[in-house]
């Protein structure tokens, strides 16, 4: 047998014990990346060495919650109970959740403004509710689809994502330095529910930078959910002005989770997403972070890109 001849019959030997050993789990998974390792020129084999890595696990200040510190976030665009997340598909979505879970994310940034608890509820049929950190947010603004009372959306929130409790619920958008009395009906809802442990913690969401602060000095706030970026993208002030409003709230000992990460999405180039996140990790002040996505690619960036800069 001549050299050539010989040298593709050993390769071909060697492809099929390959193929052999997979097992039906990596078989899948590398079916799920398959045409992005051929876009990218990664090889099946680097995939598979990559998707070991997973997200690691922090304390979300001193709430006593120990979170994934990536949230897969259901809100990108979102609106009118409707985002990017649920325009996709309810199997579509599933399907990611299902390889962010094999990632290490078990954190469900939900939202009833997104109307994504129907897909927090498909994926806590596989991922033990235990295992599992809920987040929800509750639209305290008149609309057609949330007429009830705080203690009756609550309750629907139950029904909706199919959980007893929520490891965090946030009042939706806080857009002035009013909305501590202007919602008040709503803090006192969330209070008596986590007094009877249905909502472990409690806070705000916020797009407005005095009402950022606000959120700071409030002893009721258990969590904040800020904007944050090395850019000042879609941010309620300066990243340097925020910055500080976040490390004086996390020294106070309240948990913060950091979103518009990317600038939503603003952030096109690959290095300005992995400065973005040096910027937020190297900070101390911010103990995870949301992001919207809906391809395993993005995942496979957010999770491996996290991970490098944290292991230094």
């Amino acid at each position: 047998m001549e050299f050539s001849r010989m040298c593709a019959y050993f390769n071909n030997q060697l492809n099929q014990f390959t193929m052999k050993q997979l097992s039906r789990r990596q078989f899948i998974q590398t079916g799920l990346v398959g045409a992005a390792a051929i876009t990218t020129g990664f090889s099946n084999m680097a995939y598979a060495s990559s998707k070991n890595i997973k997200i690691d696990k922090v304390k979300l200040g001193k709430t006593g919650l120990v979170v994934p510190r990536l949230a897969l976030g259901t809100g990108s665009h979102g609106g009118n109970q409707s985002s990017d997340m649920t325009r996709m598909g309810l199997e579509n979505w599933v399907k990611m959740a299902r390889y962010a879970h094999e990632r290490g994310m078990t954190f469900y940034d939900a939202a009833d403004l997104y109307g994504s608890h129907r897909n927090v509820k498909e994926i806590l049929k596989e991922v033990p509710r235990e295992k599992a950190i809920l987040l929800s947010k509750i639209w305290t603004r008149p609309e057609k689809w949330n007429s009830d009372t705080p203690a009756k959306t609550i309750d629907r929130f139950r029904t909706e994502t199919g959980s007893d409790y929520f490891d965090i619920l946030l009042l939706h958008c806080m857009t002035n330095a009013k909305w501590q009395e202007e919602k008040k009906p709503y803090i006192e809802a969330l209070s008596e529910a986590k007094q009877k442990g249905i909502i472990k913690t409690v806070g705000v969401s916020c797009h407005n930078f005095e009402a950022l602060k606000l959120a700071v000095e409030d002893p009721w706030v258990d969590v904040i959910l800020a904007r944050i970026n090395p850019e000042g993208l879609v941010m309620d002030a300066s990243s340097d002005e925020v910055m500080a409003v976040l490390k004086k709230a996390h020294d106070s000992g309240k948990g913060i989770i950091g979103m518009k990460i990317f600038g939503e999405g603003k952030m096109t180039e690959e290095s300005r997403r992995e400065q973005s996140l040096k910027y937020v990790i190297g900070s101390k002040n911010v103990d995870c972070m949301t992001i919207g996505m809906t391809t395993v690619e993005q995942i496979d960036e957010a999770v491996n890109s996290i991970m490098r800069i944290v292991k230094g």
